[in-house]
């Protein structure tokens, strides 16, 4: 049953129980019986079906195709790009027996699938005529985390993950830049999720890549979410895979590859930037359920008014929900609808029925308007695209007033000790100078924006010359 959203903490006064509190009461998800793993429930799986459509439409039209790759990963596999192998150890799940006898070789839990894809790319490529080759899976991986967070951190968490391979550097580029610009898209779009895209330091890249790309965005305790990720492979791993091609000059050449993902963790995002006291605020186009229709009394006059409403939703294309449900009082309800973020909320009561109107109840700001019924399905697609946009520049405001310039380093550990958010600094680049910040102070290089421009400047920490500010911030 959805608990009363007295029992939720305040936001601001425990950040962290108002969290998980709010996941657990919407029942957007549970705690999986194995330790760090969650169950998806259906509220919770809904929104990330809405990201999977949005998403894979534009994927599709970049001509992707989606495929599927076993789950179990041959460890010689694993083993034969070092940097990735070494990246990805500290957190594998490995199989030893299987049927009740010792394998012979060790099986590894997916934990990404570069491997286990591109032994195969090595086989499907031949020519230059089989290129660019492109695939992308939505699937599950297992990494074993020490210290779980619902939806954020998970031993299992739900994905797509992009692989493609391309004849030169110039085309896997693209797609990398492609990739990247396509998540910043939906995150506004869908999320009402600004962030800054940018190219992350040597430390921070992925295990393998020569570069990764990223979108980073910045929550309401101050921290940064680094959202999703695409990476430029280069040749590293078609050199340890062997995936060559012929090219029309009739010469063997190694392919470029790029890989990119976006996970469920994408969905905790969406909670704390947009959440408040009341439990959960989701922006329209990714709420399972974007009108919820609450009769004020379970009686046959107002039911039918509400199922007319109903209909003529359905006939727009609006998610919308019908809550007659008996045995519940009419605060409870709307308790229950708030605390699950519906966007808006219709009361149709007797005074509803006889003016021939309805009530209005916006989730983001709470506020009631009234709307001739015969106006009301137009209406309701209107205000949820001016929801949509509301949420978005209220999330932009905030990210420009939480990002600040720091010209020292006591500058600095003021800002992060206080404030938190992003700071953009100059930086060395000196992998020295990022270990001792984010020792002294948690926080970690973020990105190097990709409109950042050079500069003269000195290294907040070490005072050596540095060309360009990057962005730093504590992170989850």
């Amino acid at each position: 049953m959805i608990q009363e959203k007295k029992h939720l903490p305040k936001r601001s006064e425990d950040f962290s129980e108002w969290y998980n509190r709010v996941v657990l009461f919407s029942e957007l998800a549970d705690y999986g019986p194995a330790k760090g793993t969650m169950i998806f429930r259906p509220y919770g799986y809904g929104i990330w079906e809405e990201i999977q459509k949005a998403m894979d439409k534009e994927i599709k039209a970049r001509g992707v195709q989606n495929a599927y790759f076993p789950l179990f990963i041959p460890e010689s596999l694993l083993k034969k790009e070092k940097e990735h192998v070494e990246g990805f150890s500290p957190e594998l799940a490995v199989v030893t027996i299987g049927g009740g006898e010792e394998l012979k070789e060790k099986l590894i839990v997916r934990p990404t699938s570069e491997t286990i894809m591109y032994e195969a790319y090595a086989r499907w490529v031949q020519s230059w005529r089989d290129l660019p080759l492109l695939i992308n899976q939505w699937n599950n991986v297992v990494r074993w985390e020490k210290r779980t967070y619902l939806f954020l951190r998970t031993s299992e968490f739900l994905w797509q993950e992009g692989h493609t391979a391309h004849a030169t550097h110039e085309e896997a580029w693209e797609m990398v830049e492609w990739a990247i610009q396509m998540y910043a898209k939906i995150y506004r779009d869908y999320f009402a999720m600004p962030g800054y895209i940018g190219r992350k330091s040597e430390s921070e890249k992925f295990a393998g890549a020569d570069t990764t790309l990223t979108y980073e965005a910045l929550m309401p305790e101050g921290k940064a979410l680094q959202s999703c990720t695409s990476h430029d492979l280069g040749q590293n791993f078609a050199r340890a895979f062997g995936i060559k091609f012929l090219d029309k000059e009739g010469k063997s050449q190694y392919v470029f590859q790029t890989s990119w993902g976006l996970s469920t963790r994408s969905i905790g995002g969406l909670v704390m930037l947009h959440g408040d006291d009341g439990g959960l605020r989701l922006p329209p186009r990714l709420a399972p359920i974007q009108v919820v229709i609450i009769p004020v009394k379970v009686e046959p006059a107002l039911i039918k008014e509400a199922k007319r409403f109903e209909k003529e939703l359905i006939e727009e294309g609006v998610r919308v929900k019908c809550d007659d449900r008996e045995g519940e009082s009419l605060g409870f309800r709307i308790n229950k609808w708030e605390l699950k973020g519906v966007p808006i909320r219709v009361e149709i009561g007797g005074e509803e029925i006889k003016k021939k109107e309805l009530t209005f109840v916006r989730r983001d700001t709470g506020e009631k308007q009234k709307v001739k019924a015969k106006e009301g399905a137009k209406s309701i697609v209107k205000l949820l695209d001016q929801i949509q946009k509301k949420m978005l520049t209220e999330a932009e405001a905030a990210l420009k007033k939480n990002t600040q310039n720091a010209a020292s380093y006591e500058e600095f550990k003021t800002i992060m000790e206080k404030e938190k958010g992003f700071i953009r600094a100059f930086w060395c680049e000196d992998k020295a100078c990022e270990a001792k910040i984010k020792e002294e102070t948690k926080a970690t290089t973020r990105c190097l924006p990709l409109d950042a421009k050079k500069e003269k400047g000195k290294c907040v920490y070490c005072g050596k010359t540095a060309s360009y500010q990057w962005l730093f911030a504590q992170a989850y």
